[in-house]
């Protein structure tokens, strides 16, 4: 599993029903997009769930390589940076992905939690400790699925989970779910990816 995630950070006085007009007119675009397990159609508006900001930032968990770069080279992506300029694109490589017991449910949030790798701990010990927390949250009320998974680049650990309900048990930047595509969401390979 490969997970992904571009952010636009738009003007304060940006019109976010052109994001969600966009999401609703392309949004179904890739959901049957070979590789991809899910794409979470996020955004954030300035002052809701505490955001400061207004910004779009789709997150991603890929099947394959493959299929992400497909995305990125093979046309999906250029249709974003056509219209905004190209952002750049994080990646992290997947430490675990647990399903809750809401799966299936209309997603309503998404949170994302980023945080680094402290010097000097273990690694052994911080994943697996990263990867019981996403199962934690998978746990929780009206969660549908938590991942987790780090950069070694930056050495960056980040969590992202869906939820059932606009009150989330989990800590981090709460987006909305415009849409979700998620064609190979049951090929995502479930709980330690290691």
């Amino acid at each position: 599993m490969h997970a992904m995630q571009y952010e636009l950070t738009l003007p304060a006085t940006y019109d976010m029903d052109v994001i969600r007009a966009r999401v609703a007119a392309k949004g179904h675009l890739l959901d049957a997009w070979e590789g991809l397990g899910l794409k979470a159609y996020l955004m954030r508006e300035r002052g809701e769930h505490g955001s400061p900001v207004n910004q779009y930032a789709p997150f991603y968990l890929w099947n394959s390589v493959e299929g992400m770069n497909s995305f990125l080279w093979g046309g999906g992506f250029q249709g974003l940076s056509d219209d905004f300029g190209r952002p750049s694109v994080r990646q992290w490589t997947g430490l675990a992905y647990e399903e809750g017991g809401a799966v299936g449910s209309p997603a309503r949030v998404a949170v994302r939690r980023r945080r680094p790798v402290p010097e000097g701990v273990e690694l052994g010990d911080f994943t697996a400790d990263a990867a019981g927390e996403a199962r934690r949250w998978a746990g929780e009320d009206g969660a549908l699925l938590a991942a987790a998974a780090v950069d070694t680049s930056r050495w960056e650990l980040v969590h992202f989970s869906l939820w059932a309900h606009d009150t989330p048990k989990a800590e981090g930047d709460v987006f909305q779910v415009l849409h979700l595509s998620a064609p190979g969401l049951d090929r995502l390979p479930h709980g330690r990816q290691w």
